[in-house]
């Protein structure tokens, strides 16, 4: 008896211990993986704000009015301090990174300066300019690089908790794509020539979300809403679908699809006011590219005319793993209204609508009164920087600063090897934004 009674005991505490083990591990597991992704978060935020960096610059040397220079100052310093921020979290303690912070740090001090005075008073000197243009083309040399080492790292699914272990045990003899890649933007960083010079203070407008758009729409029931979303998700079986609706306090009350099948997921937000579907995502496996990202332009365009959005034209599209992207403004008499965008995507597989998202539409479409332009166009491009090859130009209805709605002229052009949109107010001849343009990835629609 007292030797089955030992057994048990034993029996108990192996049993205990390999649970104590077994919860051990899975906490160790867990806490690596947290690890993991706010390293992978860090690197891609990092490259996402050299992007933005290298842009930011760029649209500063285009620009051609002192008021709006000196919020774009503030804005590339806000990104040197975020990119700055990124690559203190970053597992790099064993591997020295401090001409990249320092070219950073530098870009900021220049831009921060630069900012603060009156540049009215005290415009950029050529001197001034001419740094400028260096960061800009030392910002582009790290942006390539980075995108290489990040290139490389999805590619071949490299794990940032390798890096910090092949940098703890092998330090500069560490045969690791990561570590030589970042080496590589470091040597970069290292051949450029300190920086010392001068930046910006800028505003962030903010507008209610009115949703005039839902007014005197009627408030469709649960039912409805499962009918819809049936529809609009392709699902056969509405058991299969799980509806929800939004508590008090949100922007717009919706009910909200979601369903699984297999791989194969996705939902659908529809408003309670009217029945509009304001976002759509469908997430599948999307197979090998056997449609024209054009053959998927017109598919976008035509799903958005069934669902009652008329009078949309095609503002830019891109093409990403496979799945076509395209954004539409809304035109009243041959304006653009850039507050009432929609943005679809389409699976360049079979043509699957895959995505929507027509909250901007919902909060901000409004018939409006548009005034005539009190400048000419000829006067108009007269403001835009003589450096600049104008080579598309359009009437839009844009937000300032203020968030107020302004009519401008809107004109495409191109300074060295970047192209540029740049608003020039239709009443006043103020430059209202200049924005530099994407990569070669992405394509400008023409009307």
């Amino acid at each position: 008896m007292k030797r089955w009674i030992l057994i048990a005991l034993l029996a108990v505490v192996v049993l205990g211990t390999a649970f104590w083990g077994y919860q051990e591990h899975q906490e160790k597991n867990a806490i690596l993986i947290q690890a993991e992704n706010n390293y992978q978060r860090a690197f891609h935020n990092l490259a996402y704000h050299i992007d933005l960096l290298h842009d930011q610059i760029g649209t500063a040397l285009a620009m051609n009015s002192d008021k709006r220079l000196s919020p774009q100052m503030v804005d590339i310093w806000r990104i040197t301090s975020e990119a700055s921020s990124d690559v203190g979290q970053l597992p790099l303690a064993l591997l020295p990174f401090n001409k990249t912070e320092e070219f950073l740090s530098q870009v900021g001090d220049f831009t921060y300066q630069t900012a603060v005075r009156n540049l009215d008073d005290s415009p950029l000197t050529d001197e001034e300019t001419e740094k400028l243009k260096q960061l800009y083309n030392q910002s582009a040399e790290i942006e390539q690089e980075l995108r290489k080492v990040q290139h490389i790292a999805l590619e071949e699914n490299l794990r940032w908790m390798d890096v910090q272990v092949a940098l703890a045990t092998e330090g500069d003899k560490g045969d690791n794509t990561v570590i030589d890649g970042l080496k590589t933007v470091e040597k970069k960083v290292e051949g450029f020539s300190e920086a010392n010079a001068e930046p910006s203070i800028m505003g962030t407008s903010t507008k209610d979300h009115e949703y005039k758009y839902l007014e005197g729409s009627k408030k469709i029931s649960e039912n409805e809403a499962l009918k819809i979303s049936k529809d609009i998700l392709k699902v056969k079986d509405p058991s299969k679908i799980n509806l929800s609706e939004t508590g008090k306090g949100a922007d717009v009350p919706v009910y909200t699809a979601t369903y699984v099948n297999g791989d194969q997921r996705g939902f659908v937000d529809i408003t309670k006011q009217g029945g509009n579907p304001i976002t759509l995502l469908k997430n599948r496996p999307v197979d090998k590219k056997k449609i024209s990202l054009n053959e998927g332009m017109e598919n976008a365009t035509k799903y958005m005319k069934q669902l009652g959005f008329e009078d949309m034209v095609l503002f830019q599209s891109s093409q990403y793993d496979n799945i076509g992207s395209f954004t539409y403004l809304y035109s009243q008499d041959g304006v653009r209204v850039y507050s009432d965008t929609i943005e679809v995507k389409v699976a360049l597989d079979n043509g699957e609508i895959l995505g929507l998202t027509s909250q901007n539409y919902m909060k901000n479409h409004r018939e409006r009164k548009i005034p005539k332009p009190k400048i000419s166009n000829t006067e108009a491009k007269e403001m835009v920087n003589p450096n600049v090859n104008i080579q598309e130009e359009f009437l839009a209805i844009i937000d300032n600063d203020l968030g107020e709605e302004v009519l401008a002229y809107e004109f495409l052009g191109v300074n060295g090897d970047d192209t540029y949109r740049i608003f020039i107010n239709a009443l006043d001849g103020k430059e209202e934004k200049v924005e530099k343009l994407g990569g070669s990835e992405m394509n400008y629609a023409i009307n």
